[in-house]
């Protein structure tokens, strides 16, 4: 059964890595968690179970890695994952870090999974890669792929239950086209280079009382209205302009299949710093415009949240 990957959040994706690793290791294997270097990993130390194989197991402290990727049909061999010429890439700022934990003895064999699809090819140059720079054997470093993936989930089809992946409900799955119309014309009609003018439309539940509501942190709530503020009366003014009604219908109708999405999807443990991060992540992911619009991106999904079009209100909760 395929599974729509791209459309989990980074924190699910990492849940079935750690399931799936504890039938392959054992079940000491470790949940991931913040790193000394700022990275999440997760671990496991001493005899595998299954990996590689049950003749032939690794023995020794395990560094297991989990590197989601909201982006469609999205492959290792990917720039932004992998290139030798890059310093910028996941696998270049992976280095570093096996070279630490391997000389302060942290680590023995390196893994990594991701929701992309892996070439025979493609393995073997990244490991040789990995290899050479590191220092670590060849035969101590694993590169798991999205057909692996599946196919881990055949064999443990329990796992997919347990972090709740369903190919028909997965979570916060929305469609960036017609917000990218908007934000095309957005752009066309207003000059974000000009100095702004900090007045914005009055809220309908008051700014602090939706942070709460929604589980918004204090932190980011201030940095978002410090950056993005200014804009919304421009946006506000843009989109209610009478010739500007299609435009403003199309905003109607992203806004409230987001909102749907969000209140329905959202986990309770959630703040609503990562839902916005997370739709931010996924639609500049799989939008060209909005990938080279991510500041207009971002002051148009603060305008909603601002404007009470998504999220919690005091009238919904």
């Amino acid at each position: 059964m395929k599974f729509a990957y791209e459309d989990l959040h980074h924190k699910q994706f990492e849940e079935l890595v750690v399931l799936i690793c504890r039938k392959l290791f054992g079940i000491s294997v470790q949940n991931f968690s913040d790193g000394a270097d700022g990275g999440r990993d997760s671990r496991f130390s001493g005899t595998a179970e299954n990996y590689p194989s049950k003749a032939s197991p690794w023995n020794g402290k395990t560094v297991i890695q989990a590197k989601h990727t909201n982006g469609y049909n999205k492959s290792f061999s990917d720039t932004d994952f992998f290139s030798k010429e890059s310093e910028s890439c996941v696998v270049a700022g992976e280095i570093p870090k096996i070279k630490n934990l391997k000389s302060k003895s942290e680590l023995d064999f390196y893994i990594i999974f991701s929701n992309r699809r892996l070439t025979a090819n493609a393995e073997e140059i990244i490991r040789k890669e990995i290899s050479q720079k590191t220092e670590l054997p060849d035969s101590s470093i694993g590169l798991i792929g999205i057909e692996t993936i599946e196919s881990y989930l055949k064999s443990f089809p329990e796992i997919a239950s347990q972090v709740k992946l369903d190919p028909v409900d997965s979570p916060l799955i929305i469609s960036p086209n017609d917000l990218s119309e908007v934000i095309e014309y957005i752009k066309a009609n207003i000059d974000l280079s000009k100095e702004a003018v900090d007045k914005a439309p009055t809220p309908r539940t008051p700014y602090e009382k939706k942070n709460e509501i929604n589980k918004m942190t204090t932190d980011y709530a201030k940095d978002q209205r410090k950056r993005f503020l200014k804009y919304t009366d421009q946006v506000r003014k843009f989109l209610s302009a009478p010739e500007n009604i299609e435009i403003m219908n199309k905003y109607s109708a992203v806004a409230e299949e987001f909102n749907l999405k969000i209140l329905s999807k959202r986990k309770d443990h959630q703040s609503f710093d990562e839902v916005m991060e997370y739709i931010f992540d996924l639609l500049v992911n799989r939008d060209e415009l909005l990938r080279g619009n991510k500041r207009l991106t971002r002051i148009v999904l603060f305008y909603m949240y601002w404007n009470c079009d998504v999220g919690l209100n005091d009238e919904t909760t």
